[in-house]
Protein backbone atom coordinates (compact mmCIF):
# COMPACT_ATOMS: atom_id res chain seq x y z
CA UNK A 1 0.00 0.00 0.00
CA UNK A 2 2.45 2.38 1.12
CA UNK A 3 4.21 1.91 -2.42
CA UNK A 4 0.89 3.36 -4.40
CA UNK A 5 0.83 6.18 -2.00
CA UNK A 6 4.94 6.25 -2.66
CA UNK A 7 4.68 6.84 -6.52
CA UNK A 8 1.49 9.16 -5.93
CA UNK A 9 3.54 11.72 -4.58
CA UNK A 10 5.88 11.85 -7.41
CA UNK A 11 2.73 11.84 -10.27
CA UNK A 12 1.50 14.81 -8.60
CA UNK A 13 4.88 16.36 -8.87
CA UNK A 14 4.95 15.41 -12.79
CA UNK A 15 1.37 16.60 -13.29
CA UNK A 16 2.30 19.88 -11.89
CA UNK A 17 4.94 20.02 -14.08
CA UNK A 18 3.05 19.58 -17.14
CA UNK A 19 0.14 22.04 -15.93
CA UNK A 20 2.77 24.62 -15.82
CA UNK A 21 4.61 23.71 -19.32
CA UNK A 22 0.62 24.12 -20.22
CA UNK A 23 0.78 27.64 -18.55
CA UNK A 24 -2.29 26.75 -16.35
CA UNK A 25 -2.23 27.47 -12.64
CA UNK A 26 -0.86 25.11 -10.11
CA UNK A 27 -2.07 24.39 -6.80
CA UNK A 28 0.34 24.70 -4.10
CA UNK A 29 0.66 21.45 -2.00
CA UNK A 30 2.64 20.37 0.96
CA UNK A 31 5.43 17.90 0.36
CA UNK A 32 6.35 17.08 4.21
CA UNK A 33 5.47 13.70 5.00
CA UNK A 34 4.54 11.64 8.47
CA UNK A 35 6.17 8.21 7.97
CA UNK A 36 4.55 5.70 11.06
CA UNK A 37 5.83 2.24 11.61
CA UNK A 38 8.16 -0.03 13.37
CA UNK A 39 11.83 0.18 13.44
CA UNK A 40 13.66 -2.05 10.02
CA UNK A 41 10.58 -0.72 7.91
CA UNK A 42 12.20 0.93 5.36
CA UNK A 43 11.18 4.38 6.51
CA UNK A 44 14.73 5.90 5.93
CA UNK A 45 15.29 4.32 2.93
CA UNK A 46 11.95 5.59 1.22
CA UNK A 47 13.09 8.87 2.45
CA UNK A 48 16.50 8.91 0.83
CA UNK A 49 14.92 7.99 -2.07
CA UNK A 50 12.21 10.38 -2.28
CA UNK A 51 14.70 12.95 -1.71
CA UNK A 52 16.91 11.82 -4.87
CA UNK A 53 13.57 11.36 -6.50
CA UNK A 54 12.58 14.87 -5.68
CA UNK A 55 15.88 16.20 -7.00
CA UNK A 56 15.77 14.11 -10.09
CA UNK A 57 12.58 15.59 -11.84
CA UNK A 58 13.35 19.82 -10.26
CA UNK A 59 11.61 19.85 -6.56
CA UNK A 60 14.65 20.21 -4.48
CA UNK A 61 17.74 21.51 -5.65
CA UNK A 62 20.27 19.01 -4.06
CA UNK A 63 18.30 16.05 -3.15
CA UNK A 64 20.37 15.58 -0.25
CA UNK A 65 18.65 13.17 3.10
CA UNK A 66 19.58 14.99 6.67
CA UNK A 67 19.24 12.51 9.63
CA UNK A 68 18.31 14.05 12.64
CA UNK A 69 16.92 12.79 16.42
CA UNK A 70 15.60 14.70 19.42
CA UNK A 71 19.20 15.19 20.20
CA UNK A 72 19.95 16.77 17.11
CA UNK A 73 17.52 19.75 17.91
CA UNK A 74 16.94 19.76 21.52
CA UNK A 75 19.29 22.23 24.04
CA UNK A 76 19.35 21.82 27.69
CA UNK A 77 19.81 25.45 28.05
CA UNK A 78 17.27 28.71 27.30
CA UNK A 79 17.68 29.87 23.60
CA UNK A 80 19.77 27.12 22.68
CA UNK A 81 17.38 24.81 20.95
CA UNK A 82 16.09 27.24 18.53
CA UNK A 83 20.28 27.66 17.63
CA UNK A 84 20.39 23.75 16.86
CA UNK A 85 16.87 23.45 15.15
CA UNK A 86 18.07 26.41 12.28
CA UNK A 87 21.47 24.81 11.97
CA UNK A 88 20.04 21.33 11.37
CA UNK A 89 17.74 22.89 8.91
CA UNK A 90 20.18 25.03 7.30
CA UNK A 91 21.76 21.65 6.47
CA UNK A 92 18.98 20.19 5.02
CA UNK A 93 17.99 23.23 2.30
CA UNK A 94 17.52 22.26 -1.13
CA UNK A 95 16.72 18.20 0.31
CA UNK A 96 15.28 16.81 2.88
CA UNK A 97 14.86 16.80 7.10
CA UNK A 98 14.23 13.47 8.27
CA UNK A 99 13.36 13.49 12.01
CA UNK A 100 13.40 9.67 13.37
CA UNK A 101 11.49 9.31 16.53
CA UNK A 102 9.90 12.90 16.12
CA UNK A 103 7.57 11.77 18.58
CA UNK A 104 10.35 12.36 21.29
CA UNK A 105 10.56 15.85 20.82
CA UNK A 106 7.04 16.34 22.99
CA UNK A 107 7.46 14.01 25.88
CA UNK A 108 8.34 15.64 28.55
CA UNK A 109 5.62 18.74 27.10
CA UNK A 110 3.44 18.58 30.26
CA UNK A 111 6.24 19.28 32.30
CA UNK A 112 6.50 22.31 30.88
CA UNK A 113 10.61 22.18 31.54
CA UNK A 114 11.46 20.95 28.17
CA UNK A 115 12.48 22.23 25.27
CA UNK A 116 11.31 20.24 22.76
CA UNK A 117 8.64 22.53 22.02
CA UNK A 118 10.56 24.79 21.33
CA UNK A 119 12.35 23.09 18.55
CA UNK A 120 8.52 22.37 17.32
CA UNK A 121 7.92 26.05 17.34
CA UNK A 122 11.03 27.09 15.40
CA UNK A 123 10.55 24.04 12.65
CA UNK A 124 6.89 25.20 11.62
CA UNK A 125 8.37 28.65 11.00
CA UNK A 126 11.30 27.60 9.16
CA UNK A 127 9.35 25.03 7.41
CA UNK A 128 7.24 28.19 6.10
CA UNK A 129 10.44 30.28 5.42
CA UNK A 130 11.41 27.44 3.03
CA UNK A 131 8.46 26.14 1.86
CA UNK A 132 9.86 25.75 -1.89
CA UNK A 133 13.08 24.57 -0.50
CA UNK A 134 12.69 22.04 2.08
CA UNK A 135 10.86 19.01 2.82
CA UNK A 136 10.73 17.60 6.18
CA UNK A 137 9.67 13.88 7.28
CA UNK A 138 8.84 12.78 10.93
CA UNK A 139 8.93 9.60 11.73
CA UNK A 140 7.63 7.10 14.49
CA UNK A 141 5.29 4.79 16.17
CA UNK A 142 2.18 5.30 14.72
CA UNK A 143 0.36 6.23 17.91
CA UNK A 144 3.30 8.42 19.36
CA UNK A 145 3.35 10.38 16.13
CA UNK A 146 -0.59 11.07 16.23
CA UNK A 147 0.46 12.82 19.42
CA UNK A 148 2.97 14.85 18.05
CA UNK A 149 1.01 15.79 14.80
CA UNK A 150 -1.84 16.83 17.16
CA UNK A 151 0.47 19.02 19.84
CA UNK A 152 0.79 22.11 17.56
CA UNK A 153 -1.45 23.39 14.66
CA UNK A 154 0.68 24.52 13.00
CA UNK A 155 1.81 20.75 12.39
CA UNK A 156 -1.07 19.31 11.40
CA UNK A 157 -1.80 21.73 8.58
CA UNK A 158 1.66 20.85 7.41
CA UNK A 159 1.88 17.35 7.66
CA UNK A 160 -1.49 16.48 5.89
CA UNK A 161 -0.24 12.98 4.63
CA UNK A 162 1.15 10.06 6.47
CA UNK A 163 2.37 6.94 5.08
CA UNK A 164 2.66 3.69 7.25
CA UNK A 165 5.08 1.76 7.08
CA UNK A 166 3.56 -2.20 7.91
CA UNK A 167 6.03 -4.66 9.63
CA UNK A 168 7.38 -7.35 6.50
CA UNK A 169 6.00 -10.77 6.75
CA UNK A 170 8.10 -13.46 7.18
CA UNK A 171 8.27 -14.79 3.89
CA UNK A 172 9.65 -11.19 3.32
CA UNK A 173 12.46 -10.93 6.19
CA UNK A 174 13.30 -14.12 5.20
CA UNK A 175 13.73 -13.12 1.42
CA UNK A 176 15.61 -10.32 2.54
CA UNK A 177 18.12 -12.85 4.81
CA UNK A 178 18.83 -14.98 1.48
CA UNK A 179 19.60 -11.24 -0.41
CA UNK A 180 21.96 -10.18 1.95
CA UNK A 181 23.67 -14.15 1.27
CA UNK A 182 23.52 -13.95 -1.86
CA UNK A 183 25.02 -9.95 -1.71
CA UNK A 184 28.05 -11.66 0.67
CA UNK A 185 28.37 -14.40 -1.62
CA UNK A 186 27.38 -16.64 1.34
CA UNK A 187 25.42 -20.21 0.70
CA UNK A 188 22.49 -21.19 2.85
CA UNK A 189 20.50 -24.34 2.82
CA UNK A 190 16.85 -24.47 2.22
CA UNK A 191 16.32 -26.55 5.00
CA UNK A 192 18.45 -24.09 7.11
CA UNK A 193 16.45 -21.25 5.81
CA UNK A 194 13.02 -23.17 6.87
CA UNK A 195 14.39 -23.08 10.56
CA UNK A 196 15.16 -19.33 9.71
CA UNK A 197 10.92 -18.83 8.57
CA UNK A 198 10.01 -20.71 11.72
CA UNK A 199 12.20 -18.95 14.37
CA UNK A 200 10.88 -15.54 12.71
CA UNK A 201 7.28 -16.36 12.59
CA UNK A 202 7.08 -17.07 16.08
CA UNK A 203 8.66 -14.01 17.60
CA UNK A 204 5.64 -11.44 18.53
CA UNK A 205 5.33 -8.82 16.83
CA UNK A 206 5.42 -6.09 19.15
CA UNK A 207 6.98 -2.20 19.08
CA UNK A 208 10.37 -3.32 19.44
CA UNK A 209 10.05 -6.13 16.96
CA UNK A 210 13.12 -5.15 14.95
CA UNK A 211 12.10 -6.14 10.87
CA UNK A 212 15.20 -6.12 8.64
CA UNK A 213 17.01 -4.69 11.16
CA UNK A 214 16.18 -7.74 13.54
CA UNK A 215 17.89 -10.10 9.89
CA UNK A 216 20.89 -7.69 10.06
CA UNK A 217 21.63 -8.88 13.33
CA UNK A 218 20.98 -12.35 12.91
CA UNK A 219 22.86 -12.28 9.61
CA UNK A 220 26.12 -10.64 11.07
CA UNK A 221 26.07 -12.76 14.10
CA UNK A 222 25.69 -16.18 11.72
CA UNK A 223 28.66 -14.34 10.19
CA UNK A 224 30.77 -13.95 13.58
CA UNK A 225 30.10 -17.93 14.36
CA UNK A 226 30.99 -19.19 10.88
CA UNK A 227 34.31 -17.15 11.58
CA UNK A 228 34.83 -18.90 14.84
CA UNK A 229 33.95 -22.49 13.50
CA UNK A 230 36.55 -21.87 10.69
CA UNK A 231 39.19 -21.14 12.77
CA UNK A 232 38.93 -23.87 15.11
CA UNK A 233 37.72 -26.72 13.10
CA UNK A 234 40.92 -25.80 9.77
CA UNK A 235 37.01 -26.08 7.65
CA UNK A 236 38.38 -24.57 4.29
CA UNK A 237 34.50 -23.65 2.77
CA UNK A 238 34.11 -19.98 3.56
CA UNK A 239 31.15 -19.42 2.06
CA UNK A 240 28.32 -21.82 3.73
CA UNK A 241 26.50 -20.92 6.82
CA UNK A 242 25.09 -23.75 8.63
CA UNK A 243 22.53 -24.05 11.33
CA UNK A 244 24.96 -23.78 13.76
CA UNK A 245 25.94 -20.14 12.46
CA UNK A 246 22.49 -18.95 12.88
CA UNK A 247 22.15 -20.13 16.16
CA UNK A 248 18.68 -19.72 16.46
CA UNK A 249 18.09 -20.62 19.72
CA UNK A 250 20.16 -18.11 21.53
CA UNK A 251 19.13 -15.19 19.09
CA UNK A 252 19.14 -12.01 21.71
CA UNK A 253 15.73 -10.35 20.52
CA UNK A 254 15.31 -8.46 23.68
CA UNK A 255 16.20 -5.30 21.58
CA UNK A 256 15.29 -6.32 18.03
CA UNK A 257 15.52 -3.10 17.00
CA UNK A 258 18.86 -2.30 17.86
CA UNK A 259 20.35 -0.51 15.05
CA UNK A 260 23.03 -2.86 13.06
CA UNK A 261 26.62 -1.80 12.86
CA UNK A 262 26.84 -2.21 9.53
CA UNK A 263 24.26 -0.17 6.99
CA UNK A 264 21.80 -2.45 5.05
CA UNK A 265 19.76 -0.98 1.78
CA UNK A 266 16.77 -2.79 3.46
CA UNK A 267 16.23 -0.07 6.88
Amino acid sequence: MFTMEVRQLIDVVRVEQMRRAAGLTVTPVSRHLAFTGNPGTGKTTVARLLAQLYAAIGVLRAGQLVEVTRGDLVAGYVGQTAIKTEAAVKRAVGGVLFIDEAYALTRSADSGQDFGLEAVDTLVKLMEDHRDELVVIVAGYSDEMARLINSNPGLSSRFPRTIHFPDYTTNELVAIFKGMCASGRYIISRETLADLHQHLAALPRTKQFGNARLVRNIFEAALGRQASRIVATSDTDLTTLTLTDLGLGSVDTSDQSASPSLSSPYL
